[in-house]
């Protein structure tokens, strides 16, 4: 088994790419090694202490290194820990734990709700995110997810190598909001939660 690896426009995540589904559907992020509990895979490779964050999407890992850790040191580590866990066959997740895409609510816990009168506009939003946004996110090892729209503004969770990455506002601001502007008139604004 081989795994390539490619960088992303973070400079603290690489994506490593074993060959193989990863997940068949939906995508799972780790933020932290408590989360990582749910994943062999994942919990393992918070255990090596240098990794702050672990990323599952369709055929590949996005893993996010400390501050400060090189990823000359830390990615034979990394490849060690996947090619164990997929030469092995090993289940991705831990027996009796949730498997579909997790996404965890702003820091306070709350998320605007979509108000039924725009449900139209909800799906050409869900629309736009799924067929262009997500797939071009994807290809740099991260994704973004809708979480609402209220009052003109669209509420999108950065995931993996997208969440942290230097270019992320640039990429909201100047791709995403244009886009969707431009397809839908009713957003003025989209926002990180």
């Amino acid at each position: 088994m081989f795994i390539e690896t490619e960088p992303t426009p973070n400079p603290a995540t690489l994506k490593f790419l074993p060959g193989r589904t990863v997940m068949a559907s939906g995508t799972r992020d780790f933020a932290n090694a408590d989360e990582a509990t749910a994943s062999p895979l994942a919990e393992a490779l918070f255990d090596l202490g240098d990794v702050t964050g672990v990323f599952f999407g369709r055929d590949f890992i996005s893993v996010t290194a400390a501050p400060g850790v090189a990823w000359s040191d830390l990615r034979t580590d990394v490849i060690a820990i996947l090619l164990d866990h997929f030469s092995a066959d090993m289940p991705l997740f831990a027996p009796g734990t949730a498997q579909d895409i997790h996404v965890p609510a702003d820091d306070d816990g709350a998320v605007p709700g979509d108000d039924p009168a725009d449900a139209d506009v909800v799906a050409q939003i869900r629309e736009l995110i799924d067929t262009r946004v997500r797939p071009a996110v994807a290809n740099d090892g991260g994704d973004i997810v809708y979480r609402g729209f209220e009052r003109g503004t669209v509420y999108l969770r950065m995931q993996g190598a997208c969440a942290g990455c230097p270019s992320s506002t640039a990429t909201l601001k100047n791709g995403i909001e244009q886009l969707l502007k431009h397809y839908v008139p009713e957003v003025t604004e989209v926002r990180a939660v």
